[in-house]
């Protein structure tokens, strides 16, 4: 295993670690968080953790712990969600978040959102001074609005690209129909709390991957002569 993946196992199993019996669990999308699913689903084998139910934030999170015997709601079902674990795509000093490389953000959110408390468990690679300097914004929007929407977020100074599959003709579409407009602002993002309900008034938008206000602690993974660990960091208020 090489030293990215230790680095995410590590962050994964310190999530599990706080999962109480009779919780229940958002259960992120993505590789970070499938390796969380699966230390879970070990100590409910193991009798280790008793009780607990996950909400899914997408249908691959869905059928992974399915396949490995973790009980689930529906998030229609649940009016609180006690601990929800996910990982980022980037993560700011003030635990502001970009997510949606996996084109899940919209579920993610709202899991997030319900969350008493809301971990986010990253490799050192996804810590960054300013948003959107690497990685690109995702913004979800309706198939029929997404040259519309375009247009309009580049009166707001960002570069949006339709996102297109890997593996079939055309473009991703997500799991509630829509498409994804992957978004480069020239200077990063400065106010994402601003940006954030910017992008959500424009017509045709779903939802956007700035996770604002929501993450209570980050677990990152770090490498520090050759040795693996996990650091829980502090959020810098002030900035």
């Amino acid at each position: 295993m090489d030293l990215q993946n230790q680095m995410k196992q590590a962050v994964a199993q310190a999530a599990v670690d706080q999962i109480q019996n009779g919780m229940i669990l958002g259960l992120g999308s993505g590789s970070t968080a499938a390796l969380m699913i699966e230390a879970l689903a070990l100590k409910i084998k193991s009798g280790e953790i008793k009780d607990v139910v996950g909400v899914t934030t997408s249908f691959q999170g869905e059928v992974l712990a399915s396949e490995l015997g973790i009980p689930l709601k529906s998030l229609t079902s649940v009016s609180e969600i006690d601990l929800a674990i996910d990982g980022a795509d980037e993560v700011d000093p003030k635990f502001q978040l970009i997510k949606g490389g996996g084109a899940c953000h919209v579920q993610e959110k709202l899991v997030a959102a319900l969350a008493k408390k809301f971990i986010v468990v990253v490799d050192s690679t996804k810590i960054v001074k300013t948003l959107n300097l690497d990685f690109q914004l995702p913004v979800e929007v309706l198939p029929s609005a997404w040259k519309q929407v375009n247009e309009t977020l580049r009166n707001l100074g960002g570069e949006g690209n339709l996102r297109m599959a890997q593996k079939k003709a055309g473009p991703i579409v997500t799991d509630q129909g829509n498409l994804i407009l992957d978004l480069t602002f020239a200077n990063g993002i400065k106010q994402p709390e601003l940006l954030e309900s910017q992008i959500n008034n424009i017509p045709g938008v779903l939802e956007n991957g700035l996770f604002v206000d929501l993450t209570d602690e980050v677990l990152v993974g770090k490498v520090e002569n050759d040795v693996v660990g996990v650091e829980s960091l502090t959020k810098i208020e002030n900035l």
